[in-house]
Formats: C-alpha cells, sequence, structure tokens
C-alpha cells in the first residue's frame, strides 16, 4: 500500500493542470468520491466554475463489488467539451460506464478523461495521467479524515 500525501496530490495535480489545458475545458465531471477533490482542484487551476458529479459505486473499501452503479445525472448547456477526471483508473470499469453513460447522453459533447494514477492492467487508459499506480494507493483524503 502506497501512502499519498498532500504534497504529491498538489505537485501531480499541476502537472495534469498543465497536460489538460490544451483540451480546453469548458466544464468538469467529477467520479465521486475519488474524483471530487481532484475536480475542485482542476476547476480552480482553470478557472472553470462549470462543475458537475456523477457518483458511481464499484467497491466497497478494498473489497469489489460484482457490478458498477451509476447515480445522479449531468446537464451541459452550452458546452462542447468536458473532463472527466478520477482519483485512479484501476480496473478501469468506472472509467468504462461513466464515459460510456455520458457519451450516450449528450452525444454532441466531447468527453476526455484524466486521473492522478492509472494501472497498465486497467481496461481503461484516460486521456491524461501522472501516474503508473503499481500498488494500492492510499489517498492523503482516505487516511487523514478518517475517524
Amino acid at each position: 500500500m502506497k501512502y499519498y500525501a498532500y504534497e504529491d496530490f498538489k505537485k501531480d495535480t499541476n502537472k495534469l493542470i498543465n497536460e489538460v489545458q490544451g483540451f480546453h475545458p469548458q466544464s468538469i465531471v467529477a467520479i465521486a468520491r475519488g474524483g471530487l477533490s481532484l475536480a475542485h482542484a482542476i476547476s480552480e487551476g482553470l478557472e472553470i466554475r462549470e462543475v458537475q458529479t456523477l457518483r458511481s459505486e464499484l467497491y466497497d473499501k478494498t473489497s469489489k463489488r460484482k457490478e458498477l452503479t451509476i447515480f445522479a445525472s449531468c446537464s451541459f448547456m452550452n458546452v462542447s467539451r468536458v473532463l472527466v477526471v478520477d482519483d485512479i483508473s484501476d480496473s478501469g470499469e468506472t472509467f468504462i460506464a461513466v464515459m460510456k453513460y455520458l457519451r450516450q447522453k449528450h452525444e454532441n459533447i466531447e468527453f476526455q478523461s484524466a486521473s492522478l494514477f492509472y494501472k497498465k492492467t486497467s481496461l481503461y487508459e484516460p486521456d491524461f495521467w501522472v501516474n503508473e499506480a503499481k500498488d494500492w494507493i492510499d489517498f492523503f483524503w482516505e487516511r487523514d479524515f478518517g475517524v
């Protein structure tokens, strides 16, 4: 298990901001919960106020469920490019399901994806990513704020 500290998050998010700005996203969709902190930070860095969220559930703590579920929907007005963010593309199943869902619901919008971590064994490679994950990542927001 690798601990991922706030300072690493800050450095890597700034790298990701530099990479995604060429896409010129007009909106950001966070995949909750893992993508929430990243989406907020990227929205600040790119000065994007249009931030929405979808909640998906594939894991209960470290145990994978049999089926992925997506909750909520997004609504876009006068938007043609959307960045979808999550903390990690682990199995890739969440990104696959969310990207398919969004593309089917919003056919005239270009969606690209970004994550802090990508596992080479993942079924989905985000358009933008910073680190290769070789172990389970213990994010600071999971460890530092628990009861």
